[in-house]
């Protein structure tokens, strides 16, 4: 199983007790953070895209770039790219970029996004949400496969045989498909035989194995090799000395973050009984001492039929530098062997 962490650069002011002066010193950490999860042996390291006050991350190919030039073995990857806002030649191109400057470590995990805001931004129709997905990834997937790309679909203008460059070291580039609880997409994933990484961040990560079996059967019915059907996790977690004091590094800036996002989306603010819940044996939540959450995360693999890569989102709860980079340390040394 592949151990990573995934990051959405949380600004400095939304970043609790991080002892940051400003939004430089934040996103430098970020990198520092990438470069010791690389020491620290972890697989993947991804970056999300969001167009928010409380997030460094609308360009996160610079973001991957910059860790690509200080770090040797770990695969970088988006977490997720919202496509169906973007030009697909621009991100294959950025990816594709990526991957040499990288030496062949580039990966794209591409999705609709949980957020909005990026639609009325690059002037798009909130109400094309799943019709734009659809063609865009057809176009990117196209571009992965051809060098000259013969193209046409009803958002962008036809492409006529042009080339499509730099191509990537990678052939082909990795590209993952990345959900959250909406049936189509893992049926989507499956009938295209793309690797699936599925969001779970609330309620019991086991509900999550009937979609997860309608995705392995309808690779299997369009004819892909069971191999190609890779499951990944991202979950919300962090990892401390003991239980205790993960839950107590980790709780007070979760409750903050999540009844603030809970104020836009109408959920009722979080409780300590709530996060109790969540963080339970059955719960979505990754919060604990190194042993409980390898304990828990093979509990999850089990439930969902077999897992081959988990990552920690860990930069949402206003935790300091220090303490993501021991947690890194943590996951490295002592999750990641009890899971291999």
């Amino acid at each position: 199983m592949q151990v990573g962490i995934d990051s959405f650069a949380a600004a400095f002011q939304q970043a609790g007790n991080r002892p940051v002066s400003n939004d430089s010193e934040a996103l430098n950490q970020l990198i520092d953070r990438i470069e010791r999860a690389d020491q620290a042996g972890l697989d993947v390291f991804g970056i999300g895209e969001h167009h928010r006050p409380e997030f460094l991350d609308s360009a996160p190919t610079l973001i991957l770039a910059a860790a690509a030039a200080r770090t040797h073995q770990i695969r970088l990857t988006s977490a997720v790219t919202v496509l169906s806002a973007a030009d697909p030649v621009r991100v294959f191109q950025q990816f594709a970029t990526l991957d040499l400057i990288s030496r062949g470590r580039a990966e794209l995990v591409v999705g609709r996004g949980s957020f909005t805001e990026s639609f009325p931004l690059f002037g798009l129709n909130l109400h094309d949400y799943d019709a734009l997905f659809t063609e865009k990834l057809d176009l990117l997937l196209t571009i992965r496969d051809n060098e000259a790309v013969h193209w046409s679909g009803q958002y962008r203008p036809a492409l006529t045989g042009q080339g499509i460059y730099p191509r990537p070291l990678q052939s082909p580039l990795p590209i993952w498909i990345g959900v959250g609880g909406t049936p189509q997409s893992f049926v989507r994933a499956g009938v295209l035989g793309l690797p699936l990484m599925v969001a779970v961040i609330g309620g019991e990560t086991h509900r999550f194995r009937p979609l997860v079996d309608l995705y392995r059967e309808a690779g299997r019915r369009a004819g892909h090799a069971p191999e190609r059907l890779q499951v990944g996790l991202h979950s919300i977690g962090y990892v401390g000395n003991t239980t205790q004091e993960a839950i107590a590094d980790f709780y007070p800036g979760y409750a903050e973050t999540f009844t603030r996002i809970g104020k836009e989306r109408g959920w009722p603010p979080v409780t300590r009984a709530h996060f109790d819940a969540m963080n339970s044996e059955r719960g979505a939540l990754l919060v604990g001492g190194p042993e409980e959450v390898a304990q828990k995360i093979l509990r999850h693999s089990e439930a969902l039929g077999g897992i081959s890569r988990v990552t920690f989102q860990m930069d949402n709860a206003g935790l300091s530098h220090q303490q993501l980079m021991n947690a890194i340390d943590l996951i490295g040394t002592r999750v990641s062997p009890l899971l291999r």
